[in-house]
This record gives C-alpha cells, structure tokens and sequence, in this order.
C-alpha cells in the first residue's frame, strides 16, 4: 500500500519535493521497499503545480481545505510563516497525520505547544529541512549523538550573510555593495532583514538548541546582532592584524548551568575549520562529551538540498521511525537562559576617535576602571568617518563590563562615532 502525503505550499521547496518524489520515487521504492504518492498540493498558483505534473484532482487553493478533506498519511508544511502554516500543522496533527515541515520560525515560536499536540495525538512532527538545508544535522543530533551530552554548537546556518561576509572579505566590498551583489544572483532577498540582521539564524539555533539541551528555546531567548555595522577595515584588521576571520556565528552552550543562546558577527582564529566556510554555504561544528567535534557542511538553502531534507523526513515516517524529539523536553527543565551581560569572552574594539596624542591613554584608562585588560592595541593612520580607528582586542571581559565601558568611552570629546563592538569566540 502506497504512503500518501499531502504537500501544503509549492514554491521553491515545494516544487523541489514534488519534482524529488516524481523522479526518484522508484529509487525510494527500491530502497525502502515503501511507495510515496502524492495525494494533494495545495497553492494559490495552479499553473506552477499542474506544470510540475500534478493531475488536476489533486491540486487544492486551500492547504486547510485540502487537509480537512484529502485522507493521506503525512503533510508536509512548506508555507512558512506562523499564520496559516500553524493551522495547517495543527489542524494535520490532530486528524493524527504526521507532519513534515521546513519552517523554523514556527518551530521557534511555537514549538513546545506542536510538539506536545503531536505526541498528545501519537504522530511524528519532523524538520530535518528547518535547519542547514539539506546537511542532516537535526537527524545528527536526534539519532547520530543520542548517547552524548552535547557541550556546544557553532553554526554558520544563514547562507546569504554569509555570502555577504565573504564578499567583503574577498574583494573588499563594502556591506551594501556585497548585498548588492547578493540580491543581483538572487541570495538575498528585496527585503533582506531576517538574513542581514540575524533573525533567521536565530530561529535555526533556537530550534537545534531546544533539540540539543533539552530545554525549549524560542526567538525571544537568543541574544541576536546583525552583520550591518561591520566595515572592509574591520574584516582586513582582523585578519591582517589578529589573525581572524569575521562569520556571524550561531552559538549554544551551556555555561555555568546555563543556556547560552546568541547570534552575532564573531571573530574565529584563522585556522579553525569554520573559518574556510564561504559563499552560501553553511556548516554546523556540534561537541559531544564522547564524540568529541562533529561537523556538517553543505548547501543551507534551495530548492533541491531543502527537497532532500523534506523527503528523508518523509521516508522516516513511512518505514516506521517515528522518533522525533528527546523525552526530557516534555518533562520540563532548570536550565536558566543566560543573560547576554553575563557572556564572557575576548573582544574587538574600534573606536572613531580625533588624531591627537594621548586618545589610547584615555581609553585605556576607562578599560581599566572596569577591570578591563587590553590584549593588542593599534592606531591607524587613515581617515575614518572623519576620524581615525583605534582598534583593541581584549583578554576576557564580561559583556557587562565591556557595554559599560564603552558606554563611558563615547562620552569623551576625543570620540566622534559609536564604539564597534564584536565578540571574539576562540573555540
């Protein structure tokens, strides 16, 4: 007997599943022994599903519509959003379908209460494509590392900032000419606010944390900074002067029994593997207790890598694997959220101060009052928003002290912009 799977929404992943299934569906049957068919696909065009070869029967406008009155297995959620694509999970989970989905900002926002209904109604809800496209991480996590208390994960999980920051490192573009460029090969939305100002990696590290630390973690507990503020002098000192690369890096660990959660412009020695990770591609670096470093690389986003995700999900629930999050979820956690004034590390200072003597001694001083200590420090000789930079890296401070500080700092007659902060991340 076929498995039936009914697919809500047909843009760019959507059609990539349909297309996935329609071509490969007897190398799946080969391999699994299972048949996957289509029941229904929902979306507002019917001109881009029925070229997909969708029989006309099968194609639904309305994804609740079609859930309520197509019998099938599974749903797959491609929408997006937390409006429809939450009733439509919802609605699939209490008929008792399981549910496959990509969507990560759902999964952030409401995940405990989907997740709960799913096992309230003995189904599977699946979102191996919510994060890292189609690198297997969250299957990683759920089944590959099941037997590790997981230490740490570093991700670069946003393909078009990426894309950005390898753009001014590269050929020293500035941040609006390289979104230029990403926009222009189609990387980087007309609106690019989720990508640029780490929004959307946010919802991905939300979601692996959550699967990670067993402990529910939504958007509003990740500490999150975009990549706007950062300037080609700013990547070329860093890695000319200190030897660093400049990611925006997704981060969870544990600290001192608490959660850690942040997304931000880091610097990253050189010589770590992250480091080499470019273009649109995205990686994840996972420690476990036993297995020590893991890590997954590959394309984070499109049409056919996202496809794959979503049909291996697919896959599981037709052939009986079924798990889909760790049992200590559902029985609460003590694991505190930290607060960013208490994260700890090293830290890139620089400063837009007037070119006369005696700037760093200043600055120098106020560090100190806050017990501060300057690890490197230098002074360029170029002009600079009308100044010139004064660039310091730090031992590790605690972010409180370093926001003070600088707080403090650009309040003095020798500083003529806003402080650039970035924390250093030395693994």
């Amino acid at each position: 007997m076929a498995f039936k799977v009914g697919i809500a929404g047909c843009g760019t992943v959507g059609s990539g599943v349909v297309k996935l299934l329609t071509e490969n569906c007897k190398l799946i049957e080969e391999r699994t022994g299972k048949k996957i068919e289509i029941a229904f696909v929902a979306d507002l065009n019917k001109d881009k599903v029925l070229s997909l070869g969708v029989k006309p029967e099968k194609f639904f406008d309305d994804a609740l519509k079609a859930v309520k009155e197509v019998e099938c297995d599974a749903v797959v959620e491609l929408i997006g959003g937390t409006g429809i694509a939450k009733e439509v999970i919802k609605e699939a989970l209490k008929r008792k379908r399981h549910v496959i989905t990509a969507n990560k900002a759902l999964l952030a926002s409401s995940g405990q209460e989907l997740f709960n209904l799913a096992k309230e109604n003995k189904v599977s809800l699946k979102y191996e494509a919510s994060v890292g496209g189609g690198i297997p991480v969250i299957k990683a996590l759920r089944e590959g590392l099941i037997g590790n208390r997981i230490e740490r994960i570093y991700g670069i999980i946003n393909g078009t900032a990426n894309f950005i920051l390898t753009q001014m490192s590269q050929k020293g573009l500035s941040f609006d000419e390289a979104l230029k460029v990403a926009q222009e090969k189609g990387y980087a939305e007309a609106d690019p606010t989720l990508d640029v100002e780490g929004i959307d990696a946010a919802h991905k590290i939300a979601v692996l944390s959550s699967l990670a630390f067993c402990r529910w973690v939504k958007t509003e507990d990740v500490y999150v900074k975009g990549i706007k503020e950062l300037t080609p002098l700013d990547i070329e000192i860093a890695r000319e002067e200190f030897g660093y690369s400049v990611k925006l890096l997704a981060i969870a660990k544990e600290v001192e029994g608490a959660l850690e959660v942040r997304v931000h412009p880091t610097m990253i020695p050189e010589e770590n593997i992250l480091s080499s990770v470019n273009g649109v591609f995205n990686a994840c670096l996972i420690k476990g207790d036993f297995v020590g470093e893991t890590l997954y690389y590959g394309k984070g986003a499109g049409s056919e890598p996202t496809a794959s995700a979503v049909v291996s999900d697919i896959v599981d629930v037709a052939v009986g694997n079924t798990f889909f999050a760790p049992e200590c979820l559902f029985k609460g956690s003590n694991l505190r959220i930290r607060e960013p004034d208490q994260f700890t590390s090293s830290f890139y200072l620089r400063f837009t101060a007037v070119d006369r003597p005696g700037v760093l001694a200043k600055i120098a001083q106020i560090l100190g009052k806050y017990e501060i200590s300057i690890k490197m420090a230098l002074q360029k000789g170029v002009a600079f928003n009308g100044g010139v930079p004064v660039v310091m890296t730090t031992h590790p401070a605690r972010k409180r002290e370093i926001n003070l500080a600088v707080k403090e700092i650009d309040q003095l007659s020798v500083i003529l912009k806003p402080t650039f902060v970035c924390m250093i991340e030395e693994f």
